[in-house]
Parts: C-alpha cells; sequence; structure tokens
C-alpha cells in the first residue's frame, strides 16, 4: 500500500475541514473526504431546474473574520438576503413562530390555558433533562401543544433523555415580558431575524472555501479504516498516510471506532443521536403559501416535523420544498412510505391540492442531530485532551458532538489552527 506523509492531515471536506485548510493555505496538507465530493451536508443538487441542498442550511454569519472572507469570494448579486418568515401549522391555524411567544394567536381557550400555565410555572434553577426544563420554563400548556410534541418528532427519542441545555442558545427561550410584549405588536429579538442564501444554494460557501486550496491536496473518495495515533498513522480505502497533526471533522463517534490503538469502546455506546430524511420535492406549480421560509408541524397526524420552501426563499414560481422526516438511529426507513404520507400530510395541511411532483430526490443525514450530554461532556472534554496530547484535534458540529451552527464550525477550526 502507498505511503504519503504530511504535516496537518484533515479528515473531512466539509465546512470545518475546509476552513482548517484555509488557515494553512498549501502547507504540507492533506484533505481527506470520503464521498466523491466535497461539502459534507451543505452539498447542493441541480435537478430538473430545482436548487436543493442536503438539508435546509440558512446562514447568519456573525463573525466580521467570516464575513469578510465570504465577501471577497462571492458576489452579493449572487446571495439572497431575506428577513425570516417562519410559521406553525398547528390544528386549523397557521401562526407565528416561535409559539411561546405568539400564544395570543390560539383560540380563546388555549390561549387562556398557555397564559395560566405560563404564569404560574414550576420554575427551578435546575432541570434534570430537556423535558423538565420545558415545563420548569413555559408550562404544562405550551410543552403539551408544541414544545413535546415538536421536540419528539425532531430528535426521534424520550425528551428526558435530552440535557436541558441539549440547543444551548439556539432554543427560543422568552420570559413573560417578551410573550406579553408580543401580543399588541410583534418583537423579534431572535438571533436569526434575518439570513443569507446563495442562489445556487450551500455549495457556493464549499466552492468559496475550496477555492484556495490546491487540488492536488484534496482527496475525494477515500475514507479512513483506522488510526493508531501512538504512530500517528491513518490508513484509508487507498493508502497508509503519516501525519504531524490530525485535523479530524468526521462523527466524533467514527473517530472513536476508527482508532485501534486504545479501546474507546464504553464512550461510543454511551453516545446516540437522530438521524433524519430529507425528501427534496419539486412540482408543477405554486403553493398559496408564498411567503413562508419554513414552517413548523408538532402534530402527529404529520410524519414531518418541518417544511422548507426554496422557492420562496429564491423567487422561483414552482413549488419547491424540503421535508424533513426524524428517526431513531436503527429505525428503518421505508422512503416510498414516507414519501406517500408526505404527500397526504400536505395536502392536509394546504400547502399542496392537486399539485404533482415533477423532481424529487431523498436524502438521509446519518447523524443529523446529535443528543447533547453535559453529564458526558467531562468525558468528551478528557478524551479530546487526551487526543491533543497525541496531536489529534477533532472539530466541528460532528467532530465535536455539539449542536452549534455552521460559522461556529469554521471558528472552531480558525481556534485550533491557532492553538497549534
Amino acid at each position: 500500500m502507498n505511503i504519503s506523509k504530511c504535516k496537518y492531515l484533515i479528515i473531512g471536506g466539509g465546512a470545518s475541514g475546509l476552513m482548517f485548510a484555509n488557515t494553512k493555505k498549501n502547507d504540507d496538507i492533506i484533505l481527506l473526504e470520503k464521498e466523491n465530493e466535497l461539502g459534507g451536508y451543505c452539498r447542493t443538487i441541480y435537478q430538473d431546474g430545482f436548487v436543493w441542498d442536503y438539508a435546509g442550511h440558512f446562514f447568519h454569519f456573525a463573525n466580521e473574520d467570516i464575513k469578510n472572507f465570504f465577501r471577497s469570494k462571492i458576489s452579493d448579486s449572487d446571495l439572497v438576503l431575506r428577513e425570516k418568515i417562519t410559521k406553525i401549522f398547528y390544528k386549523d391555524l397557521v401562526i407565528d413562530f416561535p409559539f411561546q411567544t405568539n400564544i395570543h394567536q390560539l383560540d380563546k381557550e388555549e390561549f387562556i390555558d398557555c397564559l395560566y400555565d405560563l404564569f404560574f410555572k414550576n420554575e427551578s434553577e435546575h432541570y434534570n433533562s430537556f423535558l423538565s426544563m420545558l415545563y420548569g420554563k413555559f408550562g404544562t400548556s405550551i410543552t403539551d401543544k408544541f414544545l413535546r410534541p415538536y421536540n419528539e418528532k425532531l430528535y426521534a427519542c424520550d425528551l428526558n433523555l435530552l440535557d436541558q441545555n441539549a440547543m444551548g442558545r439556539f432554543f427560543p427561550y422568552a420570559d413573560l415580558t417578551k410573550i406579553i410584549r408580543n401580543f399588541k405588536s410583534e418583537f423579534q429579538d431572535s438571533y436569526n431575524s434575518t439570513f443569507l442564501y446563495p442562489r445556487r444554494g450551500a455549495k457556493v460557501f464549499i466552492d468559496a472555501l475550496a477555492e484556495d486550496i490546491s487540488s492536488k491536496l484534496i482527496s475525494v473518495g477515500e475514507s479512513v479504516i483506522s488510526i493508531n495515533v501512538k504512530d500517528k498513522i491513518v490508513t484509508t480505502n487507498k493508502r497508509n498516510i503519516s501525519y504531524q497533526f490530525l485535523i479530524n471533522s468526521m462523527p466524533f463517534n467514527s473517530l472513536l471506532e476508527s482508532i485501534v490503538d486504545i479501546n474507546y469502546k464504553d464512550i461510543i455506546n454511551t453516545l446516540s443521536w437522530n438521524k433524519v430524511l430529507v425528501l427534496n420535492l419539486g412540482f408543477d406549480k405554486a403553493s398559496k403559501y408564498n411567503d413562508i421560509h419554513w414552517s413548523y408541524f408538532p402534530e402527529k397526524e404529520y410524519n414531518f416535523y418541518r417544511v422548507g420552501f426554496y422557492n420562496n426563499i429564491l423567487g422561483d414560481e414552482r413549488l419547491s420544498l424540503y421535508v424533513e422526516i426524524g428517526f431513531s438511529p436503527n429505525e428503518y426507513i421505508n422512503v416510498d412510505e414516507q414519501l406517500r404520507l408526505a404527500i397526504l400530510g400536505l395536502k392536509k395541511s394546504g400547502i399542496i391540492d392537486e399539485h404533482k411532483v415533477i423532481s424529487y430526490i431523498p436524502i438521509i443525514m446519518d447523524p443529523a442531530y446529535v443528543h447533547v450530554d453535559n453529564k458526558l461532556d467531562s468525558i468528551k472534554d478528557n478524551i479530546k485532551e487526551s487526543l491533543s496530547e497525541r496531536g489529534v484535534y477533532t472539530i466541528g458540529r460532528y467532530g465535536d458532538w455539539k449542536y452549534c451552527s455552521i460559522e461556529d464550525s469554521m471558528l472552531d477550526a480558525i481556534k485550533i489552527s491557532q492553538e497549534i
């Protein structure tokens, strides 16, 4: 088997790995990507005139260095800036998201239930699970009507198994003052009230990240078989690679499974996640919902938990959707059956009527959302520290096994590059 050598071996050609490669430019690096193209979940599909990403990615860059990097690579004319419009389909209503700050849009009886339970909730300084946090902060009615059923569909697990901070800063908390303020006039203070989206899909950002990296340093279709951290040797399906520093962005569990000279079986067995079936659907005509960017579906009669409208973002005439359905890791996915149920749900919601599907592609994301458990954080941090002493660094949403944005993942890469 061929033997290669490099200073920096980067595993994973998504946003994290590519940003790290940019920080080192062409300084003795090798970047491995197991798929036949770069991007990870930021890949884009072009089919029958439709633009679909592997999942709904909408960009909310806050860091000036990240903003300036992409400004130097991407023309403003290649991007659309939208003020976010998101809705919840609840019973026979279509209300504004988030649910907890828009309970005044419910029918009177349900509104009174939510407001009463919110006022008399049993709040605590600490909660033993994500579910207990929901009840403690929002009361019984808001939790039972939306927060619990929606997140059970999203995470595909018992919410008692998730840490109270499972979604970190991305969870739309709201105190009573904000909720009541919203009764009279809409009050928007979320981290992503506006978003950017490339006219040609998320791949535009990946292409920008890859632009200055020599193609000779990138190997697609090359997957990791094993890692010996003591000898600093990675074996792939094509060769052995000797490295000085290993920068990993493949899922944390896959990294630990690949390491052959340390046994991480116990920690691997404690990690959990969900997988998501994404149905990208192109229709022959528009929908009556011509302004929604994405929408949430808490009720079990819908097999999906979220639906996104690419055409409303890009200004296209034909309805173009992504439909997301959550599953547990070992659950069998019958794609044809889920498509049938999704079409029925889209008709019931009124998103489609006599529409015809003229283009379609399913994608399974596995893992999709990792299940955050702060009790495991100290164990994970100890493993990361031990690996870093051996020149191995693991970064990004999946490499670091956390809930974070694409921008956060790129900032991880920059931080590690500065530390090495």
